[in-house]
């Protein structure tokens, strides 16, 4: 399941993992705020937790992941991963040089510092 995380500025979105993620999670929450986001801003910051409860994504979570960056690869300024998911930690670490984005990964303990970083002017 996946829930928005509210109070971020215009041009980031925030979302939290629970439990198995799904195609129908992507399909009805995270690529539709993308969608609306990228249509008005031209660059987009995303903070993605996964939480405590987080068992992984399903094969059609992972192919929507994917597509979705694909189609707008240019467009994205940051990114912020705050998990303490060994695969995915590393999952992302390793393919993070094929995202044209500034990547950070944070422990859990370390939202505040995500949310700031993210949040945070260019500089």
């Amino acid at each position: 399941m996946i829930a928005q995380i509210e109070g971020l500025p215009a041009g980031t979105l925030g979302f939290r993992a629970h439990g198995q993620v799904t195609a129908a999670d992507y399909e009805n929450i995270i690529v539709p705020d993308v969608e609306a986001a990228f249509a008005l801003n031209r660059k987009l910051r995303v903070l993605y937790v996964t939480a405590e409860d987080f068992t992984g994504f399903d094969p059609g979570a992972m192919w929507d992941d994917a597509k979705l960056g694909m189609r707008h690869f240019s467009g994205w300024d940051r990114v912020a991963l705050v998990s303490d998911v060994p695969w995915l930690r590393t999952t992302t670490a390793a393919m993070s040089f094929m995202i044209p984005a500034e990547i950070r990964l944070f422990h859990l303990n370390e939202l505040d510092e995500a949310t700031q970083w993210i949040t945070a002017a260019s500089a």
